[in-house]
């Protein structure tokens, strides 16, 4: 990861997270909807800017701690793109799955269009035809 930035293993704050979302291209949440996120999540990874002390990046995994671990809010201002921050937070994420989940987890995420490279290149598949992503719109 690039030397101005600072890894940690736990949670943005909540406002960061609230901020961070939309100000990188994700969908807008609510205190109410963000706050259960950060502490209900099975593992959480941020990254600041060293300089000025900014969350500029994080990711999270859902997951029942067993089998199945769902990658979530992958996210990087714009800003900060293009400094292996993503890459990074993901790998982290990856090893905290491999270091205390039980052997064969089932990692899956959904990815927008400008994650793809990163997930493919960190060994992603696409599970389609097989089995498709899917919502419940709000």
């Amino acid at each position: 990861m690039h030397p101005d930035y600072d890894l940690t293993l736990s949670p943005p704050p909540l406002a960061d997270y609230l901020r961070l979302r939309p100000d990188s291209g994700l969908s807008p949440v609510t205190e109410a909807q963000g706050q259960p996120a950060l502490v209900n999540s099975w593992a959480w990874v941020h990254v600041r800017h060293r300089a000025s002390g900014e969350v500029v990046a994080m990711g999270r995994v859902i997951g029942d701690g067993g089998w199945y671990f769902h990658i979530a809010d992958m996210a990087t201002l714009p800003e900060h793109q293009k400094k292996g921050l993503g890459q990074a937070v993901l790998e982290a994420l990856l090893a905290k799955i491999r270091e205390e989940a039980p052997p064969r987890p089932y990692v899956t995420l959904m990815a927008d269009e400008p994650g793809r490279p990163l997930y493919a290149k960190l060994g992603f598949v696409e599970t389609a035809p097989h089995s498709l992503g899917m919502m419940l719109p709000r």
